[in-house]
């Protein structure tokens, strides 16, 4: 992955060019749909794992970071992220449910 240093910015853009339109020959609209999302889905993936390596990364060279303050018991770390996971889904139902609100 190392090699991505070395490519101007408009060559790397000008191959996602190419291959998107060999990728759409011969093949219908709702085939380009599932592997557009598909590749998308990938894409999100990617972004999530390196945000959250960057947050980490930038966590443990900050004095008095949640990792240097981490507790030394490992449940203290389960109990917040499971704490964090359910804010985040009631945020993601209040969200569902103003979107049906509104169709």
């Amino acid at each position: 992955m190392n090699n991505f240093n070395n490519v101007p910015p408009s060559l790397f853009s000008l191959t996602a060019v190419a291959i998107g339109s060999i990728l759409t020959d011969n093949s219908t609209p709702n085939e380009q749909n599932a592997l557009g999302n598909w590749l998308m889905l990938i894409a999100q993936y990617l972004c999530t794992n390196a945000a959250i390596g960057q947050l980490q990364q930038s966590n443990s060279q900050t004095p008095g970071s949640f990792s240097e303050q981490g507790s030394s018991n490992g449940n203290d770390d389960s109990n917040d992220t499971i704490k964090m996971m359910q804010k985040m889904i009631e945020a993601m139902s209040k969200e569902i449910e103003e979107l049906k609100k509104q169709a």
